[in-house]
C-alpha cells in the first residue's frame, strides 16, 4: 500500500522539480519582467481614456480597449506581439509561482497563490484578447459583464454566486487599500538597490495607484453585488462601466480625473516594479 502511494506521489514530485528548475531559469525572470511591464501599459493607457471620459469624450476604458487603442497606433501589430509577449509572460509567472509557491527571489503564502491563479487566468485571456486582435477577429463582441451576468444569474443559485463575486472584489478592493496604505506593496520591491529619491517616488506612486484600484474594484463588486439582491443583470458594469458610472456622480468628473490619474499612477509602478520587483 505504501509502495503504491509513493508510486503516486512520483509524477507530482516530478512536476514540482521541473517547476522549480523552471523558476529558476533567466528566461522566467525575464517574462515575469516584461509581464509586470506589459501590465504598466495597459494601465497607462486606461488611465488616459479615462481622463478622456472626464473630460467628456468617449471610450472604452478596459483592458480590451487599451488593446484596441494600441492596435490602432502606427506599427500597431508589432505593439500588440510585443504586449501578447508580456501578457503570456505574466499570466506564465503567477501561475507557475501559483502552482510551486515560489519564485528564484521570493516565497508566496497560501493566499497569494490563489491569487497568482486568478491573477494568470485573467491575464491569459488579456493575452488571448490581443492575439484574436492580431489576427483580425477582434477582442470585442458581446459578452459584456451584464450578459455574463445574465447568464449566471439564471443558474441554479446564480444570484448567490453573482453575489459571492461582488463580495470577493469588494475584498480585493479593501486588500489593495491597505496594501496602498500600510505600504505592503514595499514588501515584494527590492527596497535596498533603490537610491533615496527613486524610493519615495515608487512609493507615492505605489500608495497612489493602489488606491484607484480599491476605487475601482470596489465600484465592480459593488455593482455586482446590486445585480444580484435586484435580480438585475444590467446593475453588473465591468472597469469602464464602473469609471463611466462614477464620471455620473456629483462632482464625478473630479472624483473620475484623479481616478485617472491614480491610474496612471499605478502603471507607473508597475512599470518600475518591472525593474525592482522581488521575481
Amino acid at each position: 500500500m505504501s509502495q503504491n502511494l509513493s508510486t503516486g506521489r512520483m509524477p507530482v514530485r516530478q512536476a514540482q522539480a521541473k517547476g522549480d528548475d523552471v523558476a529558476r531559469t533567466p528566461q522566467f525572470e525575464w517574462l515575469a519582467r516584461a509581464g509586470l511591464f506589459a501590465r504598466g501599459v495597459i494601465y497607462a493607457i486606461i488611465g488616459v481614456i479615462a481622463v478622456k471620459l472626464a473630460l467628456g469624450d468617449g471610450g472604452k476604458a478596459n483592458q480590451e480597449g487599451a488593446l484596441e487603442s494600441i492596435a490602432r497606433q502606427p506599427f500597431g501589430k508589432v505593439l500588440l506581439i510585443a504586449m501578447a509577449v508580456g501578457l503570456a509572460g505574466y499570466a506564465i509567472w503567477r501561475l507557475v509561482r501559483a502552482a510551486i509557491g515560489h519564485g528564484p527571489e521570493a516565497s508566496d503564502d497560501t493566499k497569494e497563490r490563489i491569487s497568482g491563479v486568478a491573477s494568470g487566468i485573467g491575464y491569459a485571456a488579456l493575452c488571448v484578447t490581443a492575439v484574436s486582435l492580431l489576427i483580425g477577429s477582434g477582442g470585442g463582441g458581446s459578452t459584456g459583464p451584464h450578459k455574463a451576468t445574465g447568464g449566471v444569474l439564471d443558474w441554479p443559485a446564480g444570484q448567490w454566486l453573482v453575489g459571492i463575486a461582488g463580495v470577493i472584489l469588494v475584498g480585493v478592493a479593501l486588500e489593495q487599500g491597505y496594501k496602498g496604505i500600510r505600504k505592503k506593496f514595499l514588501e515584494q520591491s527590492k527596497t535596498e538597490q533603490m537610491s533615496e529619491g527613486v524610493k519615495s517616488t515608487f512609493t507615492a506612486v505605489g500608495v497612489f495607484g493602489h488606491l484607484a484600484r480599491m476605487v475601482v474594484f470596489g465600484l465592480i463588486g459593488y455593482f455586482l453585488v446590486r445585480a444580484a439582491i435586484d435580480y438585475d443583470p444590467d446593475q453588473a458594469v465591468g472597469l469602464d462601466g464602473a469609471l463611466s458610472r462614477l464620471a455620473q456622480a456629483s462632482y464625478g468628473p473630479i472624483l473620475l480625473g484623479i481616478v485617472a490619474a491614480g491610474l496612471i499612477g499605478f502603471a507607473a509602478y508597475s512599470m518600475a516594479d518591472a525593474r525592482y520587483r522581488r521575481v
